[in-house]
């Protein structure tokens, strides 16, 4: 098995890899070092866990070379504001025995701040596009220093709406650079993307698009509704030893905050909750909680829990299946990281069985059905939106055929039908005097 001293690594990131623990590269560090190494555009298809973020940093910190030039040579951007602070605090663990300047901007935060991070000038970059468009239209970074630029998650990032951002940033950027692109999935508007701005990049698989990860166990339970969903999760949620660190997935804001509601009765000040609407300082200080222990169960939406790189997440729960299959692989990803072994369980509605067997489609993989536990309690009770969408349901709307009669239909009088046949005056007059009436003539 390849060790990252078998590499051609420096003594200070050997220094960095030995501090952090890592020994082993994983699939997409090991294929992907020697190509970018060499100076070619990369494409790099690798799920979530997998070890993408050093699988750039690394030959992007090897090749770095000291300089007086006070802007940016090495460009990475990120979709969220959580993911810029996580690839951040990696490159630094990364570069800790290296002489090399690191930052990291976003929005959402006072814009000056930041401008004073990158005043006394800055090597590597991490950013969201459309903060670093601000700040580049304001005169507070150059990008015409950059050597490499690598975009992370850019599915997501076109997911969220930044392609005008960054195809504005691309036109800054000097023609002559390297570029790096990782993704978990590979779309067509991702694909468009690189024939455009890309120089015949080599692509790199860790494993073929929608395949599950091998380490990671899959299941799922078949529950009637919410407060069955919610029964379930409580009775996981006590096994404390097995489920040790727990990211829960809903798929909207308003649902995070109900499951948030009801568990965190049973397990109050072991559970967090982040979706959008949370102050951004609220967010930062929930992940790291989390990640520290405090919070043993993390809520999130799909939008924010893509930026998330949490180490160690024993347990992936569904709370419902996501409306987009590959949302899936993204969720599940999220445990079971750099080759350890991880849970993903799904409590899985009779109304979202379509989206589970998209889900199967995409991976080639049929995911285990568990019978309930006899403990658990199947509810009867239905929330508002169950019972409203149960009445639009079972609303049917009879639609009758006019051949058939009935309902609203009848058939007009002979009067009321109108005939197109033109008759002449004279005949007119003869039906309604019995006699021929004529005109008098003009005088």
């Amino acid at each position: 098995m390849t060790t990252f001293k078998e590499l051609n690594l420096n003594t200070p990131l050997l220094n960095a890899l030995d501090d952090s623990g890592y020994v082993h590269p994983t699939t997409i560090q090991e294929k992907a070092f020697p190509v970018a190494m060499s100076g070619r555009d990369v494409v790099g298809i690798a799920q979530t866990g997998t070890g993408k973020t050093i699988a750039f940093l690394l030959p992007c910190l090897r090749q770095w070379k000291f300089t007086k030039e006070k802007h940016p040579q090495i460009l990475i951007l990120v979709p969220t504001r959580e993911l810029v602070l996580q690839v951040e605090e990696e490159a630094k663990r990364l570069a800790a025995y290296m002489n090399i300047r690191i930052a990291g901007v976003y929005g959402g935060v006072n814009m000056s701040k930041q401008a004073l991070q990158v005043k006394d000038g800055v090597d590597l970059l991490v950013a969201t596009p459309g903060r670093l468009l601000d700040m580049t239209l304001n005169g507070i970074i150059r990008l015409k220093s950059v050597k490499r630029l690598i975009i992370d998650e850019v599915d997501e990032i076109m997911d969220l709406g930044f392609r005008p951002q960054l195809i504005r940033v691309f036109d800054l950027l000097p023609t002559k650079r390297q570029n790096l692109l990782f993704s978990a999935t590979m779309t067509e508007e991702v694909g468009a993307l690189m024939d455009d701005f890309f120089d015949a990049p080599e692509r790199i698989e860790a494993a073929p698009m929608g395949t599950p990860l091998d380490q990671i166990s899959q299941s799922a339970y078949l529950l009637p509704n919410f407060n069955s969903k919610i029964n379930m999760l409580k009775l996981l949620l006590s096994h404390n030893k097995q489920y040790k660190r727990v990211l829960v997935f809903a798929l909207t804001k308003k649902l995070a905050d109900s499951i948030y509601e009801r568990i965190s009765e049973v397990f109050p000040d072991e559970i967090g909750v982040i979706h959008s609407n949370k102050a951004q300082n609220n967010r930062f200080e929930t992940v790291r909680r989390f990640q520290e222990g405090s919070y043993r169960v993390l809520i999130a939406t799909d939008l924010i829990a893509r930026g998330l790189d949490i180490a160690d997440v024993s347990h992936v729960i569904n709370f419902d299946m996501p409306d987009e299959p590959e949302l899936y692989i993204h969720r599940i990803g999220r445990t079971g990281r750099a080759d350890k072994e991880g849970t993903a369980i799904s409590l899985v509605s009779p109304a979202e069985e379509e989206r589970q067997l998209a889900v199967e489609e995409l991976m080639q993989y049929q995911i285990s059905m568990h019978e309930l536990p006899e403990e658990l309690e199947i509810s009867d009770v239905l929330t508002p939106d169950e019972l409203e969408k149960k009445i639009t349901r079972n609303i049917r709307l009879k639609i009758t055929k006019p051949s058939e009669g009935g309902g609203a239909f009848h058939e007009k009088s002979d009067k009321n039908k109108k005939v197109n046949n033109k008759v002449r005056h004279v005949v007119l007059m003869r039906i309604k005097y019995g006699k021929p009436k004529r005109r008098k003539p003009k005088q």
